[in-house]
């Protein structure tokens, strides 16, 4: 394997500890970094303030790269008739738990695209590694992060969309297969190619000059090994860092990862307005149906979603909670700081690495 980038990016390590919002952290990042590997911060959900004390927080736990990540999905199109007729919808829940949920649904999180004090923030402060979800922000901008020695990752989930990457001057390609937990980083929310992770590593680092980094599915060193034989750099985990002591995963979070229930996991658009993989629950298996209304665009079907989520967990119920997982969620290990899973995975690589170079 080439080490070009790692080198790049500055890491001991060929695992980027993915960006997942609402349960990766700041401490998680930073400990990332400290191991060896390259932490990563999701401000998909953030604002500029939260985003400047979260770099705040993280440069004073290291001083190793770390990597922030951005949404770059289309501003939302709210529409009154849609959104009313999706709560109507979801009136047998809300009836379920004794709420209503408050109209209009809202844009609850800023895209990229058109946040310029994030993006003023990114130029002031850049971190070591930008990277981007669902798209990428205008030619404009990209050319200023790079000015400001920013090094730019972005997901493709098609042989397409690693093109329109390449083209665009992005350094490094997540390469993100249909096993991946969290939301589907496609550039069309309506057109999605279902490529398996190791299908599309093989399929874009045989056509792109880019570093490619594997992401989906891969859950220990065995996994890491196979992907940088097909010819990623490097790979990119989420579901695996879940347990791990710096997540925020709540208990009831937990409690399903370490259950059979792991075993089980959907990709459905109900949620957020978005496809996204987790594990199935009543929101995914209920809500998401094929005879349910159009969906509200992203992400205005999520503030119904997290508001009905409130109302649920308040009654003790937290099936309506968006439990992201990717297809490998069984495999997953409790009990690990990121550090200490950080160093179980690159022993498990290293073994795998020699026993498959014989």
């Amino acid at each position: 394997m080439s080490n070009a980038l790692l080198e790049r990016l500055r890491i001991a390590y060929p695992i980027i500890q993915a960006p997942m919002a609402g349960s990766s952290t700041v401490p998680m990042a930073a400990a990332a970094s400290n191991a060896g590997a390259l932490g990563s911060l999701a401000f998909g959900a953030s604002n500029a303030a939260q985003a400047r004390e979260a770099l705040a927080q993280m440069r004073g736990l290291t001083a190793q790269p770390f990597s922030v990540n951005f949404f770059c999905h289309w501003p939302a199109e709210l529409d009154a008739d849609k959104d009313q007729a999706w709560i109507r919808h979801l009136q047998p829940y809300l009836d379920e738990f004794g709420g209503e949920i408050a109209t209009p649904l809202k844009e609850i999180y800023k895209s990229f695209v058109a946040d310029r004090a994030m993006q003023t923030l990114m130029l002031e402060q850049p971190p070591a590694v930008v990277s981007f979800h669902f798209g990428l922000p205008a030619p404009a901008v990209i050319q200023e992060l790079k000015q400001a020695g920013a090094f730019l990752i972005a997901t493709a989930t098609s042989l397409e969309e690693a093109r329109l990457l390449e083209a665009a001057g992005i350094d490094a390609i997540v390469a993100q297969g249909i096993e991946a937990g969290g939301h589907r980083g496609v550039f069309d929310e309506h057109v999605d190619a279902e490529i398996g992770t190791f299908a599309l590593v093989r399929l874009i680092a045989r056509n792109s000059r880019l570093p490619v980094i594997a992401a989906g599915g891969i859950m220990d060193g065995d996994g890491i090994a196979a992907a940088l034989q097909l010819g990623a750099q490097a790979v990119q985990m989420g579901t695996a860092f879940l347990l791990t002591k710096e997540s925020s995963a709540n208990e009831a979070y937990r409690t399903m990862l370490n259950s059979p229930r792991a075993e089980h996991t959907r990709i459905s658009a109900a949620i957020s307005g978005r496809r996204a993989r987790g594990i199935v629950n009543r929101i995914i298996s209920e809500i998401g149906a094929p005879s349910a209304p159009a969906i509200p665009a992203y992400p205005a079907a999520y503030d119904a979603a997290k508001q009905l989520h409130a109302l649920a967990s308040a009654k003790g119920d937290h099936e309506f909670a968006a439990h992201w997982a990717g297809q490998g969620a069984a495999l997953i290990r409790d009990g690990y700081s990121t550090a200490e899973l950080i160093q179980v995975l690159v022993e498990e690589w290293r073994v795998a690495r020699n026993r498959i170079q014989g």
